[in-house]
């Protein structure tokens, strides 16, 4: 084509010539480029690594029971798992957020720009991370070869867990850098936004992410006899540092041709249209419902979290509340369409301090870490404010320091260090933590244990797989890893049955940190 063109400029004259360059470069498309520098590929790599844990928890939000489903519909609430629940925690990583991340670290180290080479490394920490504590054995190390591999092998997950602890080693070492050592600023606001959208080039900032990172996953390890609290405290004083440092993704109003950028969680995408708020969360807020946790004491969240008017659901059981016909679900201020979503969080990380350092034998440290923990993720949610949507319009009470200090001195809330047990811990993270995926890793390091989650109910109907002898409660089982995703299935069969992913049973089977 190229001869072809130049042949007819030169039969044409030199006028025309001149102007044959430009006309060949229309076979380059300037909205579709060959390459980029990293500041355009980083926002992708970690917003498509929020999103992935955010269409996780359209999934675990009923194995937690945060939400059941008001009408029985064999479905997750009740044990009914598909490859259709896991796809988007799979594809998400590999098919989205790591192809950016690795082209970002890829340029970034061309050019010379540690801290983008950094932050995708902390991003992807992440993202393998929730992948392989959702899923078990994930690939890796043969992953990421496009046409060279579309089937790589699994990695056992104890392998991935030292991946994820030398990417966000490396990561943090990028990050302590000079800034002299930097060709590109990680965060850039002209000719358009570019580079850091999540921390706005705050190296301090990714630095504790990685550390509150890995104090999450140092953590999940208590079932092992290498399980090191001190490990764990440590990266814990090198973590978040406040609600100012929590890593969220905020959702916008949509822009076409872009419409699905509001809340997972909201009115506009109506993913819980059908969905109540479960008793195993009201009874902990609202101590004037029957069998309440604790009796009498309303926890200042209730208006805020859920509804005074909502009553609540059993998995399994018909039930449930519903305000002017719509869900009571989205009376909630994480349902707020242009809210945020949170992966890592520094209320997290305190009640990952208090477990920790209870464990060490530091009561007085996980005392204080504890009740720091409920205070951090009231004041988050405190601030009021109306929200309105499709129809819907709801306005949040402010809570108080006083209401916080009563709550705080009320028999919901441990009072001395002596008191503070497994469970106070447990359940007020539980109740922090609303809808974050992380929770499902806290139920099954403990075991779905009815002392440590009171409320938690058997679902009714549970699928027969997980429920064999329904008479016969020392044979049921609880999900501990999500179901093969579908893309594997399909495109990765011997993989997925080297894993075990073939077995009926599958999601029964403990992942590796869930195993002594």
């Amino acid at each position: 084509m190229k001869k072809y063109l130049l042949l007819l400029g030169l039969l044409l004259g030199g006028g025309a010539l001149t102007s044959c360059e430009d006309f060949l470069n229309v076979n380059t498309d300037p909205n579709n480029p060959v390459s980029s520098t990293p500041n355009f590929l980083l926002p992708g790599g970690i917003s498509q690594a929020f999103q992935q844990q955010m269409f996780t928890s359209l999934t675990t939000a009923y194995i937690t029971q945060y939400v059941v489903r008001r009408t029985p519909a064999a479905s997750t609430d009740q044990y009914y798992f598909t490859t259709g629940n896991s796809t988007n925690t799979f594809n998400y990583l590999y098919f989205y957020a790591a192809g950016n991340l690795n082209a970002t670290i890829a340029a970034a180290q061309q050019e010379g720009s540690p801290y983008y080479v950094g932050a995708a490394k902390i991003t992807l920490a992440m993202s393998l991370a929730h992948a392989t504590d959702m899923l078990g054995d994930v690939p890796y190390s043969e992953a990421f070869q496009g046409a060279a591999n579309y089937t790589p092998k699994y990695d056992p997950q104890e392998q991935v867990y030292q991946t994820i602890f030398r990417l966000l080693d490396e990561g943090i070492a990028e990050m302590q850098k000079p800034s002299s050592a930097n060709l590109r600023p990680l965060y850039l606001t002209t000719p358009s936004i570019s580079g850091d959208i999540l921390y706005r080039g705050d190296t301090q900032k990714w630095i504790r992410l990685a550390n509150s990172l890995k104090a999450r996953q140092l953590n999940h390890l208590t079932k092992k006899s290498s399980y090191n609290p001190t490990a764990v405290l440590a990266a814990v004083d090198a973590g978040f540092q406040g609600t100012a440092d929590d890593a969220q993704l905020q959702f916008e109003t949509p822009v076409p041709p872009v419409t699905g950028s509001t809340n997972i969680f909201g009115t506009t995408r109506a993913n819980f249209a059908t969905g109540t708020y479960s008793l195993n969360l009201l009874r902990y807020l609202n101590g004037n419902i029957a069998n309440a946790t604790y009796p009498g004491v309303v926890d200042p969240r209730l208006p805020v979290m859920a509804n005074t008017a909502s009553q609540g659901a059993n998995p399994g059981t018909a039930g449930g509340t519903t305000i002017g016909g719509v869900a009571d679900f989205y009376y909630s201020w994480y349902a707020r369409d242009l809210g945020y979503f949170e992966t890592v969080t520094y209320h997290e990380l305190k009640f990952i301090e208090a477990e920790a350092a209870l464990k060490a034998g530091n009561r007085s440290r996980a005392f204080t870490a504890y009740r720091q923990g409920i205070e951090a993720h009231i004041r988050k949610i405190s601030g009021g404010g109306t929200f309105s949507s499709q129809g819907i319009s709801v306005t949040f009470p402010l809570i108080t320091q006083g209401q916080i200090d009563a709550y705080l001195a009320s028999p919901a809330v441990a009072q001395t260090a002596a008191d503070l047990t497994e469970k106070r811990i447990m359940e007020q993270k539980y109740i922090a933590m609303f809808l974050n995926p992380e929770s499902w890793s806290d139920m099954r390091r403990y075991d779905f244990r009815s002392d440590i989650y009171v409320n938690y109910a058997y679902p009714a109907g549970a699928n027969p797989i997980l429920n064999p002898v329904p008479t016969d409660p020392t044979q049921r089982k609880f999900p501990r890893r999500l179901a093969p995703p579908q893309t594997e299935t399909l495109y990765n069969p011997r993989a997925v049955d080297a894993a075990g992913g073939n077995r009926p049973d599958y999601v029964t089977i403990p992942v590796w940190w869930d195993q002594p």
